[in-house]
């Protein structure tokens, strides 16, 4: 994921929020409806979680230092998981208990002018929003549907602001409908019962973001497009004759390390193969851009060990199908 595109996406975002915010807490104030109340909230947590998305991404900036010879690139996994943990606790708990609530005591909406309008106001705000983040989305969602593209992409924010997006405008749609029931029915249990579901729909998207940032946390591998480029590059034919096992590890978004065992014929000289792993690692940079850390081990061919099969204890990502053995 382009960097900018991701920022510009969270700030589209975090404007859309921030004023919608405003608007329902008025609401809730001139009508005292516990689902502007909550909504209210939602946007509220949406702002801080774009907050949280642009100093993660800041921060991951930083250059490497002895310390963390890797550099900061998962910051960004770690501010996308507080998004998840802000969501679940600020926006799904405080809406589940506010509209129960509301169903316990419930009372009339009074100036209904003012949460539909604001309603209608939001939906519109968050359709321009979710617009924004699909349009930045499809160029790097590539014809893969939209369920891969959240579950596979390596740069969170979209696929968090998305998620974010899409639950505002569903949950501004059940706010509508419970406001709407509660005036029509003059029970204002049906605004209670609104805004619970609200707080259910947010803790779902909430395990969603946290289930796929842990992911991301503990350590993935490199797509296996990228993966299937990266062996191409490493076997010449000549020096490199194959890969004996290979593993990959995103340190970040768009930071890629790769290290493998390589197969070498055992008459190469010390100059020749590291000439040979050179150049290996120019291709492999070439064909993955990505792939900023390289470890190249040479190792001597071995028909016999060959002749066993690929190293079946390595993880995916790792072995391929013309693994050489050592």
């Amino acid at each position: 994921m382009s960097a900018s595109g991701g920022t510009k996406a969270i700030v589209a975002a975090l404007a859309a929020n921030l004023a919608i915010a405003v608007a329902k807490f008025v609401a809730f104030l001139f009508s005292g409806s516990s689902s502007m109340l909550a909504e209210s909230v939602h946007s509220l947590a949406d702002s801080g979680n774009q907050a949280l998305l642009l100093v993660g991404g800041k921060k991951a900036q930083r250059e490497a230092t002895p310390q963390h010879p890797f550099g900061y690139g998962r910051e960004r996994y770690i501010y996308a998981f507080l998004v998840s943990i802000v969501l679940f606790s600020v926006g799904g708990m405080f809406a589940i208990y506010e509209g129960y609530e509301k169903i316990k005591d419930p009372h009339e909406i009074e100036h209904w002018y003012w949460p539909v309008g604001v309603l209608v106001f939001a939906i519109i705000a968050e359709t321009f929003s979710f617009r924004t983040a699909i349009k930045e989305s499809n160029p790097l969602r590539a014809g893969r549907s939209w369920k891969d593209f959240v579950r596979h992409a390596k740069a969170p924010e979209l696929p968090v602001v998305l998620l974010e997006d899409l639950g505002a405008l569903v949950g501004l749609i059940l706010a509508l409908v419970g406001v709407s029931l509660a005036l029509a029915t003059g029970d204002g249990v049906w605004d209670g019962i609104g805004t619970l579901c609200i707080g259910v729909l947010l803790i779902l998207i909430a395990l969603i973001l946290a289930a796929e940032t842990k992911s991301l946390l503990l350590g993935e591998s490199a797509g296996i497009e990228d993966v299937h480029r990266i062996e191409a590059a490493i076997v010449d034919g000549d020096t490199v004759t194959g890969i004996i096992h290979m593993r990959t590890l995103h340190l970040g978004p768009e930071e890629l390390l790769v290290a493998a065992k390589i197969a070498v014929q055992h008459d190469d000289t010390a100059t020749e193969i590291a000439a040979a792993i050179n150049a290996a690692e120019s291709r492999i940079r070439a064909a993955v851009p990505i792939a900023r850390v390289i470890y190249l081990e040479p190792d001597i061919y071995s028909e016999t060990e060959a002749a066993k099969g690929a190293d079946r204890e390595a993880a995916p990502g790792g072995p391929t199908p013309h693994d050489a053995g050592h």
